[in-house]
């Protein structure tokens, strides 16, 4: 009866109340206009001041793009309704053999000589008094989403094509970006077309130099040898600055500024908009009928039977709609085989348990540990 309504649980149909996607903005234009009424943290950009807002120019369909990145774009309106899931198949086989005495003794085994503070003493001389299994299943739900968001990015200008305003860019999901294999996490970032265009250099200005920051733009720095006093402890005249008490900067040869880094000295900077498209698979875990009292953690390490897998467009009610775009989910029902075993040892009741296809051991109190110190 366990299995049968742990069956009906997890085959249940979709709630449609909960698993609307909030409509995006549409302009005039017909292209979608990002909603960053929903967002999370976008990495900052790297270290220096932030371009002024004003550098930037306004895109249509991008108007809350940031520099540094803004919050993930929800998708557009699926053009046909989502398939249902298909219907519960014949219930698998639910049960798995149970592991013998002799098995749990060599795992029991293999788990004592992995502690260097373990005496091998209760393995040898513990009486096996009971072995109880205890099949625990979990259920665990894969989706594969797709997320996108956009940010402003520049590079130094070295005649690339300025394409703003030629045309309207496309929206942030009618760029075509190449998917990867179902469930299997990657990352691209693509240049949107006709949303590039040429600016003067915010960190120097247009010049494409900046102050020596070594010297502070003076071209000069106190003489290492004389500690800008022009003397040596013998009074006699520094040889190595003549006597000035300075010395050329070896940072910027002597002429107090520096190339710029952010421009590489061209004073101007191509900006455009950067996509950035991130697949990733999002799990959820469920484990039912965990009766036996060991953490429900520890199987987070092992594999069981797999009784049953599906890969749909959607399988299961689903949470990340609003933010990303489903492209396939994945369910798994697994049979972890745990068996709790009593043994006696020098007159006192034990126990440990052995759990998962690896038949992996935890005990919480065994008996015979002593106090390891490396001299």
């Amino acid at each position: 009866m366990c299995e049968l309504n742990l069956v009906k649980f997890l085959w249940k149909k979709p709630n449609t109340s909960v698993c609307k996607m909030q409509r995006p903005n549409v302009s005039n234009d017909g292209i979608i206009n990002p909603v960053y009424g929903l967002t999370f943290s976008a990495p900052v950009m790297a270290a220096g001041p932030a371009p002024p807002a004003n550098m930037f120019n306004t895109v249509p369909g991008y108007e809350g793009t940031l520099a540094g990145g803004g919050g993930y774009l929800p998708p557009p309106m699926p053009s046909a309704p989502m398939p249902a899931p298909e219907q519960a198949p014949r219930s698998p086989d639910w049960h798995i053999p149970r592991i013998s005495e002799d098995s749990a003794r060599e795992a029991f085994a293999t788990y004592v000589s992995s502690k260097c503070c373990y005496s091998s003493a209760p393995v040898r001389e513990g009486v096996i008094t009971n072995m109880e299994p205890f099949n625990t299943y979990r259920y665990r739900l894969e989706t594969f989403t797709e997320s996108r968001s956009t940010e402003w990015s520049q590079e130094p200008f070295k005649g690339q094509v300025l394409d703003a305003g030629a045309q309207p860019a496309p929206g942030p999901w009618q760029i075509a970006a190449q998917a990867p294999a179902f469930f299997q996490d990657h990352k691209q970032t693509v240049k949107v077309p006709y949303t590039s265009s040429i600016k003067n250099c915010h960190m120097c200005q247009g010049v494409g130099r900046k102050p020596c920051t070594t010297c502070a733009g003076a071209g000069t720095k106190p003489c290492r040898m004389c500690n800008g006093s022009g003397h040596r402890e013998s009074n006699d005249r520094c040889m190595h600055c003549n006597g000035c008490g300075h010395e050329k900067c070896s940072s910027c040869s002597g002429n107090g500024t520096c190339q710029c880094d952010t421009c590489q000295g061209k004073g101007k900077l191509l900006v455009f908009i950067n996509l950035n498209v991130k697949w990733s698979t999002e799990k959820d875990e469920f484990v039912a009928q965990d009766t036996s009292g060991l953490a429900a953690k520890r199987l987070g390490t092992v594999t069981g039977k797999e009784l049953f897998k599906d890969a749909q467009f959607m399988v299961y009610p689903v949470k990340y709609a609003q933010t990303s775009r489903i492209l396939q989910q994945r369910q798994t029902i697994e049979l972890i085989p745990i068996t709790k075993v009593n043994y006696m040892w020098k007159g006192k009741p034990y126990l440990y348990y052995v759990y998962g296809n690896e038949f992996k051991v935890y005990t919480a109190d065994y008996p015979a540990t002593c106090c390891c110190s490396i001299i």
